[in-house]
């Protein structure tokens, strides 16, 4: 029972040695996020690289025994992780950007899905493996993308289509990967499966998760109405994670999708949110910052060898996939040609979402399978995220968007946020893309 794990989790969250390791994870992973940044990389990197170093593959400062134990606090960033997409999926927006954006973004999500589904099979690799990791490959990085677009001020047609894409892009990729994990599952399964199991299942959890996530967020708007004072709000919001992670835990759903909708009625329905998505995202950098370390840690260097070829297949056809797909996206609604040449280079960044997916593979799918996806993410995150934002710059100088010599220096990925790609070119005259953030940090006036 998932009351019993609590406990359990709590008994041993607080015993020292779990404390010290999660304290020498913090450390570390603020030492390499000042690294990463002298360096122009993104947090995650950072992150990532500090997981690894400290994991039981290496220094073994945090024991391959504790990591079981830290589950709890890893789906917790990961609803959060979903929350935050839900909201940045307003009505309102979705209007403003145009049809053009839409046909682009389903565009490039599902091909990319397709072609690593299709190249991956053809190699030999497992079902439930391509099944998985084709889904995984349709999630891009919104604050990776956004970091070099406000550090070098970019402005242009591809940079007017890129942010509201890699924007909306991550909400795609979430139903994409729900309904894959549900097939890989019921690939998997002992019993014979009949087609009409196989194909009405993955729709059940689906529309289950989205609704159950929908009641919460009516509920989670209507209380927010009854405080004034955002500690109390923002208590509320992480009282709705929650329980959403915990519902779907119990109930076999996607906490992803739940934890999503869950965001995306507070964004339509309740009129500060954009207010309230801000005080959230200045709470949750810790959870994250854990989450990221923990999610190195995780990696098993025994694995690598047996996802040499894996993992080039991985990077490579999705490469390819977002390139192409959002070429033939471009093409059909008859974009610029620039943002038909470049547009697809500069979606190549991927991180957050990606390993918050690895977490659930690893939990639906039995080890063998889950380990190798996990180590194929992970060391295709760190090249992205190594090489994701250079070609990001260098597709948005060749299409004269960026102006030599403009450079507003290094901006942390962990102080932008994807609604801010939406907003700034939905919104007229938006100048200073940093007045959310500004705006959070006033107070109530007292209030309770």
């Amino acid at each position: 029972m998932l009351v019993l794990e609590i406990f359990d989790f709590v008994g041993n969250f607080f015993s020292a040695d779990i404390l010290l390791s999660l304290g020498v994870a913090i450390a570390v992973g603020l030492v390499f996020n000042r690294i990463v940044k002298k360096l122009g990389l993104p947090n995650v990197t950072g992150y990532l690289i500090a997981g690894v170093l400290i994991g039981p593959s290496v220094f073994q400062i945090i024991p391959s025994v504790f990591i079981p134990k830290l589950t709890v606090l890893v789906n917790v960033a990961l609803g959060f992780i979903a929350f935050s997409i839900g909201g940045e999926f307003r009505i309102s927006k979705i209007r403003k950007i145009g049809k053009s954006v839409l046909v682009i973004t389903f565009c490039q999500a599902l091909f990319t899905t397709f072609i690593v589904d299709i190249g991956l099979l053809a190699f030999g690799f497992p079902t439930s493996v391509a099944i998985c990791l084709g889904a995984i490959a349709t999630a891009t990085a919104p604050a990776a993308t956004l970091m070099v677009v406000r550090q070098y001020s970019a402005k242009g047609p591809v940079t007017s289509i890129l942010l509201p894409v890699v924007a909306l892009d991550d909400a795609i990729g979430l139903m994409v990967f729900s309904i894959s994990v549900s097939v890989a599952k019921m690939s998997l399964a002992d019993k014979a499966v009949s087609t009409l199991s196989m194909l009405l299942d993955p729709v059940v959890e689906i529309v289950l998760s989205l609704v159950i996530g929908a009641a919460i967020g009516i509920v989670l708007t209507f209380g927010l109405g009854f405080f004034s004072s955002r500690s109390n709000r923002l208590t509320s919001i992480i009282c709705a994670v929650f329980l959403g992670t915990s519902v779907a835990s119990v109930f076999g759903l996607s906490s992803l999708l739940l934890c999503m909708s869950i965001g995306a009625v507070m964004a339509n329905f309740y009129g500060e949110s954009e207010k309230m998505l801000d005080v959230t995202e200045h709470w949750t950098p810790a959870v994250f910052l854990l989450f990221f370390v923990i999610s190195g840690a995780e990696l098993d260097f025994a694995v690598l060898p047996t996802v040499g070829i894996l993992g080039a297949l991985y990077i490579i056809l999705r490469s390819a996939g977002k390139y192409f797909g959002a070429r033939i996206g471009a093409s059909a609604v008859r974009e610029d040609k620039n943002v038909r040449k470049y547009l697809g280079v500069a979606l190549l960044p991927q991180a957050g979402v990606a390993i918050g997916m690895t977490q659930v593979v690893g939990e639906a799918l039995p080890s063998e399978y889950g380990e190798k996806i996990r180590a194929v993410v992970l060391c295709a995150t760190l090249v992205y995220e190594l090489v994701g934002p250079l070609l990001t710059k260098m597709v948005l100088t060749r299409a004269g968007e960026i102006v030599r010599g403009k450079d507003k220096g290094n901006v942390s990925d962990a102080s932008v946020r994807t609604s801010d790609a939406v907003t700034q070119i939905t919104t007229e005259n938006a100048t200073d893309v940093s007045c959310a953030e500004a705006t959070a940090d006033k107070p109530d006036g007292g209030k309770v």
